[in-house]
């Protein structure tokens, strides 16, 4: 099996080397086909100074753009002197003008005056764009919001129904589900995560680079049936199309990015490109196991298109990704316990980790439009992870009783040694796995205000698999589980698989508005989708409906309501029990949800703002039940449950200072799941069926909030602040397969601040930053207050206890605790 991982390993280095050399040639290509060309820009603004967005430039009938929420746009043209430029945006009378140009950028700031004529046609395309149940945000207000993990997921854990109890993972939970249940889309493909990963530190970058995303969109339930096969939510990204040459570099304490775009001089070919370098030693650092940490996180990415015609598009997204994980530890000291009874662990490390994740993907789209009304899209691609977890360590541990006596002289030192032992943990976990798709995209307007969306899709999947864990536990001397004849090991996992499936799936999907109803606008969106796996041979059929109302009359508020059955097939990581057994019988997990919301627009001291809320619920018949420890997720297919998630999520936002967009989000649910004909024998020897408990995600009360500031007198000056608050969540004891026995986690707390500085912008003056667009440099404060988080528990086990003290210590692991970061950034 070994050497079957070693063959696959080189067949995945062949194929990611080639895309590396097409990654490097479409990432200096655009460099090179820039050309002598001017630049046009400027701000569109209504009557009384307001932006206007997204309003459409056109120049010359060829070349064209919209503007961003504060109403600027830019383009790069060809040296034609002449430039005819037209602008619109419904509501307002059109902008046409000629003008002749000589210098290289010119800028032209245009008010357009509003228009007398109503054109309700035409707004029903944008409302059907936006009316998707779908959260857009707007990036620009978030660039230097403080991260610790550089990726665009530590923004949506801001958003309400969204919840996290670690900063060194870019893992969320939505409303209840777990981390496997979130789908993420770049332009319309699906992306994958590493199966193997066992905690925050072993995680790199995630795959969206945030600096190449035009637009942003996430659903947190109630999605639509174009969307896959997940229970809980989805991440839908679209990555720029530059149409001048730009770049932006950034470094700090965690890493560094470059990033370079541009198109052609006919403007037919852009691209984008990115590579990133990512750390995480500095944080780590300031864990409570001391040690040599050694993390190297790489990330190149590209994405360009080219039209071929006007009608026809093609366009390739690549990424090759490489994360390496190693840790010598030394020494850990910590101390734990209750008033009454508080401890002191010591333990002193031998041996090393060594974790290494090694993916690719390439994806080819081809975008074809018959007419106005129709587009066809094919859409293929391959992702390849090979993945290893390689560990020797050995633990030699001391437990002492502290004295807690107050006034006492020996108050915190050590009055009784409660324990002595050692234990020696051993991994060798290998991983390669390989996923092909191909998918046919069709969308047909068949009026203003309705259209018609239909795809087909075909995956193959071939997965590898190699386990070898073993723990040995030795406390004064005697081995755990303990026998007088042989040294026994206190766990064991050997397993070997292969796994070669096929996927079949599609939808249909109506999009229509009803214009007047009962003195209401509606929105309606109907679809179907279907899916069928040849593992378990099971084939599902969702129905989802969405419904969204405007009162005519107000723009002040509008409702949504949403429904829908959401099946998710299991992956690899739900079929795999904890001894490594593939359970390939298991059935899709399925979720009735149902979901009510209203979106509510209002001015606070002259300024906008909206409160949005929604309720939900979701009864789920049929639940695969697993543990989680720190961020994996180890499940159980031997059992099956029945569940359900009641909650409601608030969010206001709008500019709590001028000019600048914050936002606040609270939510609060209950999530319980019920094991099918559980039983136990309690303490008194009597069998129990212990019902409904908490899931691993039940998490009674959550708030997060992202606040942004400025110097009034400089407002180049700018303050970020993320606050999050997460209330208890459950956790299970290892080696421990009873799911329903659990305790709780500490709350998660944590405030994150950075004050950032613009030093500068295009045309300065000053010759050492002349030719940059903006450079802002920034300090970060992480975990400001310095709150003690607890992301799992390190069990400890003695043999030899004093009178009423357990056998069996959990230790808690704390996360990081406060640090400085600086950071630097320049685009241009």
């Amino acid at each position: 099996m070994v050497t079957s991982y070693w063959v696959s390993m080189n067949k995945a280095g062949n194929k990611i080397q080639s895309l590396i050399f097409l990654l490097l040639f479409v990432s200096v290509f655009p460099a090179m086909a820039q050309t002598q060309q001017r630049i046009l820009n400027g701000v569109v603004k209504d009557p009384d100074g307001a932006p206007i967005f997204p309003a459409n430039v056109v120049v010359n009938n060829n070349k064209g753009t919209t503007t961003n929420q504060e109403g600027y746009y830019e383009l790069l043209l060809s040296a034609n002197k002449n430039l005819h430029i037209q602008v619109s945006f419904i509501g307002y009378q059109s902008f046409d003008t000629t003008l002749t140009v000589s210098s290289k950028e010119f800028t032209l700031n245009i008010t357009l005056q509003e228009s007398i004529q109503a054109v309700e046609e035409v707004n029903v395309i944008s409302d059907m764009n936006e009316r998707n149940n779908l959260i857009s945000l707007d990036l620009k207000n978030i660039e230097n919001i403080p991260q610790t993990t550089g990726n665009i997921e530590d923004v949506i854990k801001t958003l309400p129904g969204v919840s996290s109890n670690t900063e060194l993972s870019a893992q969320y939970s939505v409303r209840g589900g777990n981390y496997d249940e979130n789908l993420i889309y770049v332009n319309d493909i699906e992306i994958y995560r590493p199966f193997l990963v066992q905690s925050g530190q072993q995680e790199g970058l995630s795959f969206v680079n945030p600096d190449m995303i035009s637009s942003l969109q996430f659903s947190a339930g109630g999605f639509n049936a174009e969307y896959g096969d997940k229970m809980s939510s989805v991440l839908d990204i679209k990555y720029k199309r530059p149409s001048a040459f730009q770049g932006k570099v950034s470094a700090s304490f965690l890493g560094a990015n470059v990033l370079l775009g541009g198109a052609s001089k006919n403007n037919k070919f852009t691209n984008i490109s990115s590579f990133r370098y990512k750390t995480s030693q500095y944080l780590l650092n300031s864990l409570e196991t001391s040690g040599d940490y050694i993390p190297n996180f790489y990330d190149l990415q590209t994405f360009f298109t080219y039209d071929v015609t006007p009608k026809l598009e093609f366009s390739v997204l690549g990424n090759i990704s490489l994360n390496d994980y190693n840790f010598i530890p030394k020494t850990r000291d910590v101390k734990f316990g209750t008033i009454r009874n508080a401890f002191n662990l010591k333990i002193y490390y031998e041996g090393q980790e060594l974790d290494r994740f090694f993916t690719g993907l390439g994806a080819f789209t081809a975008s074809y439009s018959p007419s106005d009304k129709v587009n066809i899209k094919l859409i293929t691609s391959y992702f390849s992870t090979a993945e290893e977890i390689t560990y020797d360590l050995l633990g030699q541990y001391s437990i002492s009783l502290l004295d807690n006596t107050i006034g006492s002289e020996s108050a915190g030192d050590s009055v009784a040694n409660i324990g002595v032992g050692s234990f020696l943990e051993h991994a060798r976990n290998y991983l390669y796995a390989e996923v092909y798709n191909a998918e046919l995209r069709t969308t047909i307007h068949t009026s203003n205000t309705a259209n018609w969306k239909f795809g087909l899709k075909v995956q193959r999947e071939f997965i590898d698999d190699q386990i070898e864990e073993w723990e040995y536990i030795d406390s004064a001397g005697y081995s755990s589980p303990y026998s007088d004849e042989v040294a026994r090991l206190y766990s064991s996992v050997y397993a070997e698989n292969t796994l070669s499936s096929n996927r079949f799936n599609g939808f249909a999907q109506y999009s229509g508005k009803i214009p007047d109803l009962a003195n209401h606008s509606v929105l309606l969106t109907a679809g179907l989708r279907g899916s069928y796996w040849d593992v378990n041979k099971q084939f599902t059929l969702s129905p989802r409906l969405n419904i969204f109302i405007d009162p005519l009359g107000t723009d002040r508020v509008n409702y949504h309501l949403a429904t829908g059955i959401y099946y998710q097939p299991p992956f690899y990581k739900e079929l795999r029990d904890v001894d490594g057994e593939l359970h390939k019988n298991l059935k899709a997990q399925v979720s009735y949800q149902y979901v009510a919301g209203l979106d509510y627009f209002f001015e606070l001291w002259d300024r906008p703002f909206k409160f949005t809320t929604e309720a939900y619920y979701k009864y789920m018949p049929r639940l695969t039940v697993y543990k989680v420890d720190n961020v994996s997720i180890q499940y159980l297919p031997e059992y099956r449950a029945q569940g359900y998630t009641v909650g409601i999520d608030f969010k206001v936002n709008g500019e709590f200072l001028p000019g600048t967009e914050s936002w606040a989000s609270l939510s609060f649910l209950e999530a319980r799941e019920d094991i099918y004909q559980d039983k136990y024998i309690t303490s008194e020897f009597k069998l129990e069926n212990p019902g409904y408990y908490p899931r691993p995600t039940d998490q009674l009360f959550n708030f997060s909030m992202y606040f942004q500031d400025y110097f009034p007198a400089n407002p180049d000056y700018k303050v970020h602040l993320t606050m999050h608050y997460g209330a208890k969540l459950p956790t299970n004891p290892p080696n421990y397969n009873n799911p329903s026995i659990t305790f709780k986690l500490p709350p998660y707390r944590r405030i994150d601040m950075g004050i950032a500085k613009k030093l500068t912008k295009r045309n300065s003056g000053q010759p050492l930053i002349r030719g940059f667009e903006n450079i802002w440099i920034s300090a970060e404060v992480f975990n400001l207050f310095g709150f003690e988080n607890t992301i799992s528990y390190q069990w400890i086990r003695t043999i030899k206890n004093e009178e009423g003290i357990s056998n069996t210590f959990a230790v808690p692991n704390h996360l990081t605790s406060r640090r400085i970061n600086f950071k630097l950034q320049a685009t241009f």
